[in-house]
């Protein structure tokens, strides 16, 4: 079947009609005949056994009996009336009951035909009954091509009350396989097909919607879930090698003094395995011609500044400058501080640049960096003004990518004759199976372990009645000489309840805390920026022992000597932001504390969020557990949702499918960049087809 078939408006398909096309449209946003065949159901009803009326269990599952009905009445009720037919087999007695649509039933029920009826049982006063059966004459039972497994489908309330019903789409189905003749065009090559035993194209699709048997189903699922998955990842890995192959980056072919002599003489501690694996993977993409595209991913705490700092020094060996660029000021800040710090003992420049810059240091910040005076420039968003131009920028690295929008990031690619090299960082651990999928376009690298020394943080969960022994507890962290956050959940749609939490909050710990002994600095959204900074800077400089804030601490500040963490209303934060939180403690020597305080009344996904919590500090594990529960496009935030909208797949449950996709797509890429051979020829086609019609890049943000 050609793919113009498949293009065709459903308005034209027998049975639907204008009225049925545009809630088809509106509903399920079907519009074509590729649309409806894209419908997949989301569940089967198995048809595949017919039960006795002896047989029945009281399982309130749903059954399928054929019999027939010997009497029919009406039966008075407190409110109006029912219906009720006997129905029997060679083995037992049963009621079907209808509480509506008494007239029309009754004209249309015949008495003594075999029938076959499907709805769940009750049972009531020793015997069962099945309220408003679907109902089939056995003859007519036996003749339909619908499948012994029945699919159910997608569906949406305002549909059922317009009378397009499973049944009703069923039968759309159906006429739309009559019509096509069940001939569909191959879209995987002979040795995808060969290789992985998959069903045909069109065998897969008869399958899906109406199965024969289990068995059948499942490879029809497994084909059509690889296909999808295999297109998606196609898609991403061409990017890339298009990338590689068109967009040239500046070979850095030396590693100098910068590189060296920090390496042997000035690095703080030593490497961790992982962090050396790191740093071989980003030397390999600097050393090649093609600009470096690298994501890399590491726990909060597991040196990810010092891989960027030893890249950076390898764009200074080659005569390059590098940038950093950090979603907030606070946390640029902290960058530059860090950074200067471990630069202490080399002759190396690095400037600051963010919004509260004076205009006089900006002034001389641009002429330097233009003369290629300044190696190193860190800063917020600022970096990205047109007034912003560097001598010759090698290596920009981007922290926390998802706070930055494509055309921001775009915007330091053109500040050069060649685009930078590329280095996105991230302290949200992101699984594998949505990493391969959302930045399937980039290389990946991770560092999954924490340097040596760091102890892990202690997570506990205590309920509000506990309060008292939680201020105690963190009486006696203060007089060690420790310090203190306690953050309260900040839900935007609610500021001024948030807002009467946090200061309800601030007044009860000022009691439990108070003035000359305790000094507390409090921070939230509606402050001033300046008056934000002036308050942190306290807390970082150690002049309060407690911080209470709402969540705007979540990314980067670090203070070595907090170590407790007590999170309020805990159960209202995700999972990820929790494992965020967490990570602002533990910085330094001493043994850290994060708790987790809520109200007696948990819903089971909060309480499974707290068990993970105090299980684990494996940000990779959390973040698995987190996907499993809010699914990918809630993970990614709004600016992706969209990102895997898929038809048939699911990421969660399809991750080993998923990498079989990747790993082929590949492979079919290295042999045939193109896609140009006679084999690969259906997947050219498809692939150009998918293109056009937008039916798969609507999943890739």
């Amino acid at each position: 079947m050609n793919s113009n078939f498949l293009q065709t408006p459903i308005d034209y398909l027998k049975g639907v009609g204008p009225n049925r096309a545009a809630l088809l449209k509106k509903e399920l946003g079907i519009h074509t005949f590729q649309d409806l065949l894209n419908l997949f159901p989301n569940r089967y009803l198995d048809r595949t056994q017919y039960y006795k009326i002896g047989q029945l269990q009281q399982t309130n599952a749903e059954v399928q009996i054929i019999g027939k009905i010997t009497h029919i009445k009406s039966v008075q009720q407190q409110r109006g009336k029912r219906l009720v037919a006997t129905f029997i087999d060679e083995t037992g007695t049963m009621e079907l009951v209808w509480f509506r649509g008494h007239k029309w039933i009754k004209e249309n029920l015949k008495p003594n035909v075999p029938y076959v009826i499907f709805g769940k049982t009750n049972w009531f006063n020793g015997s069962f009954s099945m309220p408003h059966p679907e109902m089939e004459l056995l003859e007519a039972h036996e003749k339909s091509i619908r499948s012994a497994m029945q699919p159910v489908y997608p569906s949406t309330e305002k549909l059922s009350n317009s009378g397009i019903t499973n049944r009703v789409v069923n039968g759309l189905m159906q006429q739309l396989f009559l019509e096509s003749q069940n001939n569909f065009e191959e879209s995987l090559s002979k040795p995808l097909l060969d290789q992985l035993k998959l069903l045909p194209k069109s065998e897969a699709l008869f399958n899906v919607h109406f199965p024969k048997n289990q068995a059948l189903l499942a490879r029809a699922q497994y084909r059509l879930k690889f296909e999808e998955l295999f297109y998606i990842q196609l898609q991403l890995i061409r990017k890339n090698l298009i990338h590689k192959a068109k967009i040239k980056g500046y070979p850095f072919d030396k590693i100098g003094s910068n590189f060296t002599t920090f390496y042997s003489h000035h690095l703080p501690f030593q490497l961790t395995e992982a962090q050396k694996r790191v740093v071989k993977e980003i030397r390999n993409d600097l050393g090649s011609n093609a600009q470096m595209n690298r994501l890399l991913q590491g726990d909060v705490g597991s040196g990810k500044t010092i891989v960027a700092l030893l890249s950076m020094f390898i764009a200074l060996d080659n005569g390059f400058q590098a940038c950093l660029m950090a979603p907030t000021e606070i946390l640029s800040v902290q960058h530059y501080n860090g950074i200067v710090e471990l630069c202490n003992n080399l002759n190396t420049s690095i400037e600051l640049l963010t919004g509260s810059t004076k205009a006089s240091k900006r002034k001389e910040i641009h002429k330097k960096l233009e003369y290629g005076e300044i190696n190193i420039l860190i800063g917020t968003h600022a970096l990205l003004e047109d007034t912003v131009k560097f001598k010759n920028l090698g290596l920009a690295i981007i922290d926390e990518q998802h706070r930055f929008g494509v055309a921001q990031r775009s915007k330091l690619w053109h500040k050069n004759e060649y685009p930078p090299h590329v280095l996105v960082m991230t302290a949200t651990p992101i699984p594998r199976t949505l990493a391969m999928s959302v930045y399937g376009d980039l290389d990946i690298s991770v560092i999954d372990e924490l340097p040596p020394g760091r102890k892990e943080v202690k997570t506990v969960h205590r309920f509000d009645s506990n309060r008292l022994k939680v201020f105690r507890f963190l009486k006696d962290e203060i007089s060690k000489g420790r310090q203190v956050y306690i953050v309260y959940p900040l839900i935007q749609e609610s500021e001024a309840l948030d807002y009467k939490d946090l200061m309800d909050g601030y007044e009860s710990i000022a009691r439990e805390f108070p003035m000359p002994n305790y000094q507390i600095s409090i921070v939230h959204g509606q402050m001033k920026s300046v008056d934000k900074d002036f308050e942190m800077n306290r807390f970082v400089k150690g002049e309060t022992h407690i911080m209470v804030a709402t969540t705007v601490i979540e990314v980067g500040v670090d203070v070595p000597n907090a170590s407790v963490m007590v999170i309020e209303s805990a159960e209202r934060f995700g999972l990820s932001q929790l494992h965020q939180l967490r990570g602002r403690v533990g910085r330094g020597a001493e043994q850290s504390y994060c708790i987790l305080m809520t109200g007696n009344k948990l819903s089971d996904d909060a309480r499974t969020r707290l068990e993970t919590m105090v299980r684990t500090n494996d940000g990779f594990e959390i973040s698995e557990v987190d996907l499993k529960l809010r699914g990918p496009g809630d993970l990614m935030g709004t600016q992706q949702s969209g990102v895997l909208n898929l038809r048939i797949a699911d990421i969660m449950k399809d991750g080993e499918i998923l990498k079989i996709a990747r790993s082929y797509a590949i492979q079919v890429l290295k042999q045939d960049p193109s896609l140009s051979q006679p084999e690969n020829i259906p997947i050219k086609k498809t692939f150009a087809q998918l293109t056009r019609y937008k039916n798969i890049w609507n999943y890739i943000s």
